[in-house]
């Protein structure tokens, strides 16, 4: 019999996970009881102008949902549709301002088509609260800030606009202007008065008598809050800018130098979004950078400092311990398995800024091909699931503090690859730069003792175990602008290998050696990988009548006039037809093992491998391409240190994901129009993929189920 506990005044919000009586993603629920199979018994909350009434209750899994107050429920209640509470949710900085929000805080919200900033008047209850477990909504009644030089005042105000948590996209928190609290009793446009109530107990942080101008007029004699000395600023860096009124804005650099009329140094910064009578780029009639209209802001450098929203305390000895910021109470650790991010979740759950894996010290090899390996793919995932009593510490430590915490959340910060890093047994690993397939070898064979992932046999048959496979060919063997498939074909044949079963997994290294030299200008990663005619004692079919083949030619392989980089096996008939071509009489076909219980004409099946991720290098650093999902456009872009704050000594790198579909769009074209693609016109993810690739991995979803 299954104990119960009561969960009095406890919330949650469904993160993960598919619909279960009623609970699905973004719902927002009251948890009646916990129950031992980890599972929460609760009721749901409906949202809009009905307020927050219980309507039904079911069970949803304690791992599928994160804890709120009781505050923040209201908060996210208010926020429609139920995908913008998780949207919220995944900008923590932001939410935690939210939730702390004051009267008279300055704040940025979205209105209309635009943003306009406000001061918050009044925290608002919608709803009606009709039985004793009904919950309230909470929104925010705010009064927007003029242009001119004071704010203008009407003898019959018209009602202050209604706003939730997820139309808010900045906080400038203990700000306040010389207006004064305006309690008064007109209910909001479009509201019923009955069902929306002020709080007047909002603390109020003071007034410090400030006029509120144009946000351009930035008054020169103002001090940053920290002095520029300890501060060195380049383009690219995140700062924030505050004008004389205490507007704050955020963006990044992208140009410094010296303007016409100024003899000071000056940047010119692209805003994260749109101010009023700020440019496109241009300064005067000269034009600086390009960005979108009303984003570009050009300011006095002595003007910037670094982006607050990403700052760390001085006192912390390691400064990525402050990135883990989370507006809600932690998510409790669990021992059970994460499953990888489902396609429908990924968006939401990893795109933005400090997302994935954060970069620390020379960490991008193992960032990325950590984030490939394991975000969205569960090929590998038997390397971190052991029985507890086998378990090492290091396994533990990749499936609780990278691989769980990656699924979940979205996010690891460098604190856990650090220790990841140290208990690697290797200290290079923790100070060196690396590359992935070393990596890879050191983290299967030697720490958690896997067995090879990849079994080969030779033409001599010997056999050969490994764990990547790196393509070995000559330039002239294949198309200045190759697929995956046409290295690996070539590569094999040349070399004389098999594999001796299909792999779950295969991680190919493209022809590229050291930092610089590269055998090709552009690679075109195979979406699919055929690997039946590479299979060791496999029955294959004819490569002109589709019979059952007997015999394999590697010299054929090139063959112009029969179709160059396929590989060319034939039955008897056909092997003796293309043989008597005067240019082919000095081939030497050799002989397959013919499984003797497979009929000469039975159709044969063939083994496919799906591409789901592309390790890139470039400078030295390592970024990563990743298939989240069977949608051919599909595609994330991830790059650990993206972006940093701060300094070598006192900042830290900020990871970013971006989606990328138009990867997805170039790699679906046929092969033929591959061919005659041109790479150097493509857009820039696009080109980076294919300019920079230096491993593919690709994936078998039946071996992987099966191992």
């Amino acid at each position: 019999m299954e104990s119960k506990r009561e969960g009095k005044d406890k919330f949650f919000i469904v993160t993960r996970g598919k619909a279960r009586k009623g609970f699905a993603r973004g719902c927002i629920g009251r948890v009646e009881a916990e129950m031992q199979k980890g599972e929460l018994m609760g009721l749901l909350y409906g949202g809009g102008s009905s307020g927050g009434n219980p309507k039904s209750g079911g069970m949803v899994k304690m791992e599928d949902t994160y804890p709120l107050t009781c505050h923040q429920a209201q908060l996210l209640l208010f926020v429609s549709p139920s995908s913008k509470r998780l949207e919220l949710l995944c900008n923590p900085q932001l939410f935690l301002a939210i939730c702390v929000l004051s009267q008279d805080d300055l704040v940025v919200v979205k209105h209309k088509k635009g943003h306009q900033p406000g001061l918050v008047r009044n925290l608002m209850l919608i709803g009606k609260k009709e039985n004793q477990g009904d919950l309230l909504m909470l929104g925010f009644e705010v009064e927007f800030v003029q242009d001119s030089n004071q704010t203008v005042s009407s003898k019959k105000p018209a009602p202050l606009p209604l706003f939730s948590a997820a139309d808010i996209v900045q906080v400038v928190p203990a700000y306040s202007v010389g207006l004064g609290p305006r309690w008064k009793d007109s209910h909001s446009e479009g509201l019923n008065r009955k069902a929306v109530s002020r709080i007047n107990s909002m603390p109020n942080m003071g007034s410090r008598g400030r006029q509120v101008r144009d946000i351009n007029h930035v008054d020169q004699s103002v001090t940053p809050p920290e002095s520029l000395s300890y501060h060195t600023f380049d383009v690219g860096s995140l700062v924030e800018v505050t004008s004389n009124t205490g507007i704050t804005v955020y963006g990044v650099i992208q140009w410094m130098g010296v303007l016409s009329e100024n003899k000071n140094d000056w940047v010119g910064i692209e805003l994260d979004y749109e101010v009023n009578n700020c440019s496109d780029g241009t300064y005067g009639r000269q034009r600086y950078f390009t960005c979108k209209g009303g984003r570009a802001l050009f300011v006095p450098l002595t003007k910037c400092s670094p982006d607050g929203r990403f700052l760390c305390p001085r006192s912390e000895k390691e400064t990525f311990k402050a990135t883990n910021i989370l507006p809600v109470s932690p998510l409790e650790e669990t021992d059970e398995n994460v499953p990888p991010i489902p396609e429908s979740e990924a968006l939401s759950l990893l795109v933005g800024k400090m997302k994935g894996i954060q970069g620390h010290y020379n960490s991008c090899y193992l960032d990325a091909t950590l984030f490939s390996l394991f975000s969205s793919s569960m090929t590998l995932d038997s390397v971190c699931h052991k029985p507890a009593d086998t378990e090492q510490s290091i396994s533990r430590s990749l499936r609780k503090d990278i691989v769980n915490c990656l699924r979940r959340q979205g996010f690891v910060p460098a604190e856990s690859v650090m220790n990841f890093r140290k208990q690697l047994g290797c200290d290079t690993f923790v100070t060196e730069e690396k590359d992935p397939e070393e990596f890879i070898t050191i983290l299967l064979q030697r720490v958690l003792c896997m067995e090879p992932l990849l079994k080969l046999r030779s033409n001599n048959d010997t056999s050969q175990d490994a764990y990547t496979f790196q393509i070995i060919l000559d330039k002239e063997q294949v198309t200045q602008t190759p697929t995956v498939q046409q290295l690996l074909d070539t590569s094999f044949l040349s070399c004389g290998l098999k594999f001796e079963e299909i792999p779950s997994c295969l991680m190919v290294q493209m022809p590229r050696f050291g930092k610089k030299y590269k055998m090709f200008p552009h690679i075109i990663p195979s979406t699919e990988l055929d690997i039946t005619d590479l299979l060791y004692n496999s029955p294959r079919e004819c490569f002109l009548c589709g019979r059952l083949a007997e015999y394999e030619c590697p010299q054929c392989l090139q063959d112009r006039k029969l179709q160059p980089g396929r590989v060319k096996q034939y039955c008897t008939t056909c092997k003796t037809q293309v043989h008597t071509h005067p240019s082919r009489k000095g081939h030497c076909p050799r002989a397959l093992a013919v499984p003797a219980e497979v009929p000469a004409d039975a159709p044969l099946p063939r083994h496919m491998m799906q591409l789901f991720a592309v390790l890139c290098i470039h400078t030295s650093h390592y970024v990563s391409f990743v298939k989240y999902g069977p949608g051919p456009r599909s595609w994330l872009f991830f790059d650990s240190m993206a972006d940093r704050c701060g300094d070598d000594h006192s900042g830290y790198n900020i990871p970013e994901i971006r989606a990328c579909p138009e990867v997805g769009d170039f790699l679906s074209q046929s092969e033929e129009e591959l061919v005659w693609a041109d790479p150097s016109q493509a857009g820039e993810p696009v080109r980076r993929l294919l300019c920079d690739s230096y491993m593919c991995l690709y994936q078998s979803a039946s071996m992987a189920l099966y191992r």
